[in-house]
């Protein structure tokens, strides 16, 4: 194994579709036997070839010297293969190690349980010889060792650096949307800036280069800068390296990149994000480059390049988030003009997740380059820029976003918003007639599209949708799912005429065990809303709700109505909307009562925002079983709207509302004064009374009555009783 010349087998990794290029430089550090196969290439050459490709290979993210392929389909016959390796050739019992493990057969479907037999034979080898095991350490381990299984076959092998070759060490810092550096490299071997980069003085410009990554790898590429030289990693803890041939290596990339400072070329680079370019300008000097890389900050409607642009290759935004299609799609007209102007004669390259949308750029491409960012499909567009590229404006006329828009709509897009017109016409027209601002439009009225669509005016009169999708079954694809999902935010936009900045979206799936409502990863915008006297805080992006339940309005507006001179308990107060409308309906005394330290500062800044007075309205932050059990206190009008289930780290009470409803009933009604009414509400579909609680008191299903127009679609979406003393 010492023998640096030694033939030995590989296999290189790398991103889908990256295969062919990295069989290219793999081919051009001297390596022989190649076959590509999914996310890689098999090779073979001796150490000396292995190292010169660690040094220089910039689409790679791994490189694994193969010990053993072997068929396999079971436990036994894997921990067989496993067992066929002499591990003490190739650790000691001082050493660390890690198992990563992919792909499966009939038999064994379980990559956890694959890393587990394989980990057993390496230990049963070290126990059998009298020694001590070797750890397992998954952060930082001095051997990674790869199972790989195809086809029943076991690849077994050990990686050859200590962390992923894509990290070249410049790119600390990175926006929303961050570009490996592998894929960088890929994209400017495809829009030839290999090629382009030898010419005279040659300019390459990214006018969205977010944190810099293409324009970085652009100038490494062309100052001969191998990326082995940029990182901070190491060869792996195997005792077989021959740290002189590594060496070797080195020098010889050194000498290259001392020659590569002769390249009179230039990088140009423009964003609107200050923040970004910040990040660029950083990462491009911990990466050597920045006396090569002109930054501005700039709209891209009104940038325009130093220099004369050889290559123009950039990547626009993806509009991922669902709703920025429009603005996306505006980025997209604005780059077309931008290229069609500032790049005639040169070579331009867009990378993009929304290959349909190339026709905003108005100009024919010449090829296009089936690629993958992460695990999002895309593709590299490549344009001559030229006469002949850009389509003759008079015989088509003018692409404008709202007939982009409209386009991108499919037969089931277009019939959800023809769906959506309807509603407004009736529902919103009702609303409007009403005074009500925050209203549901549509709730999964057709099977396929099962969103809940709520709109929102806010005092100032700005309107805004909040979309809920109910979790897709198990059936539905991921894509189809995201598909549908994103033709009905566009469906949303066109039908309200929003921009995508007022449309917020989320997935409500059911919650489990000890799971709860978290924030999501956006905080979103508090704003007012007007509902008669009361004016609420709601914010449509940070939690799944809204911190408003459109369905309760109907008993918002009753407990307003006689509230007047009671005492009034509000249990899980939730944001304390119900005890403003009760406060402001002339309640003599409100107790809002919630364990949740966020609903109950919300509540309290609700209360604030209606000027009403913290001592008449208290709040209190606590379990409501415990206050109801603790507290002897009296009331006239007790609103009970507990969740379907409940559990949490503060409490050992664990509500299960349809086994514990008449325990909690029983409690409130102990609480109330003669002649005094118990509201009780909550959402579970299939929830039933219990028979004793109306044998025992006086019970009124309100239901119907507890339910707007907006919501009579949905009767099911929750259950309410006026309950009394009998």
């Amino acid at each position: 194994m010492s023998d640096t010349q030694q033939s030995l087998h590989f296999f290189a990794s790398c991103a889908k579709s990256l295969e062919a290029l990295l069989e290219d430089e793999l081919r051009l550090c001297g390596a022989e036997d190649l076959r590509q196969t999914v996310a890689g290439v098999y090779f073979k050459g001796s150490l000396l070839i292995a190292y010169r490709a660690l040094m220089h290979l910039r689409v790679a993210n791994r490189i694994i010297l193969i010990l053993q392929e072997r068929a396999v389909s079971d436990a036994d016959s894997l921990y067989e293969v496993a067992n066929s390796i002499n591990w003490l050739d190739h650790m000691d019992s001082q050493s660390s190690f890690a198992i990563s493990a992919a792909g499966t057969t009939d038999q064994l479907r379980h990559t956890q349980f694959i890393a587990q037999r394989i980990k057993d034979a390496i230990v049963d080898q070290f126990r059998a010889q009298g020694l001590p095991r070797p750890d397992v350490s998954k952060d930082s381990p001095d051997l990674r060792i790869h199972a790989v299984i195809k086809r029943n076959r076991l690849i077994l092998g050990i990686e050859l650096m200590t962390e992923s070759l894509h990290r070249r060490g410049y790119r600390l810092e990175q926006g929303e949307a961050p570009m490996k550096e592998t894929l960088a490299a890929a994209l400017l071997m495809r829009a030839g800036w290999p090629r382009i980069m030898k010419q005279d003085e040659p300019v390459i410009y990214d006018p969205m280069c977010g944190a810099g990554t293409i324009l970085i790898e652009a100038v490494l590429m062309a100052l001969d800068v191998a990326p082995g030289l940029l990182r901070d990693a190491e060869l792996s803890q195997w005792p077989h390296h021959d740290h002189a041939a590594a060496k070797q290596i080195r020098e010889e990339a050194e000498q290259r990149r001392e020659l590569g400072k002769s390249w009179k070329g230039h990088a140009l680079g423009s964003d609107q994000d200050l923040r970004a370019l910040g990040m660029a300008r950083r990462n491009a000097e911990r990466a050597g480059v920045w006396d090569f890389i002109e930054f501005d900050s700039c709209l891209l409607g009104d940038a325009k390049p130093a220099r004369k642009p050889d290559l123009l290759l950039t990547n626009p935004p993806y509009a991922e988030r669902l709703g920025e299609d429009t603005e996306v799609m505006q980025l997209y007209q604005e780059l077309g003009k931008l290229i069609r102007t500032e790049a005639v004669g040169a070579e331009a390259a867009v990378f993009t997740a929304r290959p349909e949308w190339g026709k905003l750029i108005g100009m024919h491409s010449h090829r296009q380059y089936a690629l993958f960012n992460g695990a999002l499909p895309a593709k590299l567009l490549l344009f001559h820029v030229n006469e002949d590229s850009i389509y003759q404006r008079q015989a088509t006329g003018p692409v404008t976003i709202q007939s982009m828009t409209e386009a991108s709509l499919d037969e089931g897009g277009t019939m959800l918003a023809n769906r959506l017109r309807k509603n407004l016409k009736n529902i919103g027209r009702w609303a409007e007639q009403k005074g009500i601002d925050c209203y549901r439009l549509y709730d999964a009225d057709m099977p396929e599209y099962s969103f809940a669509i709520d709109v929102y005016k806010d005092e100032r009169g700005v309107i805004r949708v909040h979309m809920q999708e109910y979790k897709a079954p198990a059936s539905i694809s991921e894509d189809d799912a995201a598909q549908r999902r994103k033709q009905a935010v566009i469906a949303v936009q066109n039908v309200m005429n929003l921009p995508s900045d007022k449309v917020a979206i989320k997935v409500r799936e059911r919650q489990k065990g000890k799971q709860q409502y978290q924030p999501t990863e956006r905080d979103g915008e508090d704003i007012i809303v007007k509902e008669g006297d009361a004016r609420l805080i709601v914010n449509l992006e940070k939690y799944l709700d809204t911190g408003l339940f459109l369905d309760h309005r109907p008993m918002r507006r009753y407990v307003h109505e006689i509230a007047r001179n009671r005492d009034v308990l509000n249990l899980f107060c939730y944001t304390g909307s119900v005890t403003v409308q009760a406060a402001l309906g002339g309640a003599r005394h409100t107790v809002s009562v919630d364990l949740s330290r966020t609903y109950i500062n919300w509540a309290r800044r609700n209360l604030e925002l209606n000027g009403l007075d913290a001592y008449q309205n208290e709040l209190v932050e606590l379990d409501c079983i415990t206050y109801l059990q603790k507290y002897r206190e009296k009331f006239d009008l007790i609103f009970l709207d507990p969740p379907t289930f409940s559990n949490s780290k503060s409490t050992e009470n664990v509500l299960d509302i349809q086994r514990d409803h008449s325990m909690l009933i029983d409690l409130c009604m102990k609480r109330l004064n003669a002649g005094g009414l118990l509201i009780f509400s909550n959402n579970m579909r299939r929830f039933k009374m219990d028979e004793a609680v109306a044998e025992q008191y006086d019970v009124q299903d309100y239901s119907a009555q507890s339910l707007d127009k907006d919501f009579e679609r949905n009767a099911r979406i929750h259950q309410t009783w006026l309950i009394s003393a009998r």
